[in-house]
């Protein structure tokens, strides 16, 4: 896949006006599966971001493998992406 696909990709979600819209493209987008992953790795970032629970604690809540809550803890701390960390900061400002 070309980087100008995935630039595309990005312009159409940032142009997505509000949950509602964004709910609607990502069903469309996504296969049911692919949906629940994102949804499951968001709401282990969350559970993450206030580190109050274990690994084993946010299995216990939310089902995800402990691979799963890894990755996306490492993603969270010690990646340069910080894509987790720039949206939490935004909900948290609202």
């Amino acid at each position: 896949m070309k980087n100008d696909d995935y630039q595309a990709l990005c312009e159409a979600l940032v142009s997505i006006d509000d949950a509602k819209e964004m709910n609607d493209f990502l069903r469309d987008l996504c296969t049911p599966n692919e949906y629940a992953a994102f949804v499951e790795r968001w709401r282990v970032c969350k559970l993450l971001a206030t580190e109050q629970h274990s690994y084993r604690e946010i299995h216990a809540l939310t089902g995800a493998s402990l691979t799963t809550i890894g990755r996306v803890a490492r993603f969270l701390k010690d990646e340069n992406n910080n894509g987790y960390a720039s949206v939490l900061a935004k909900i948290n400002q609202k």
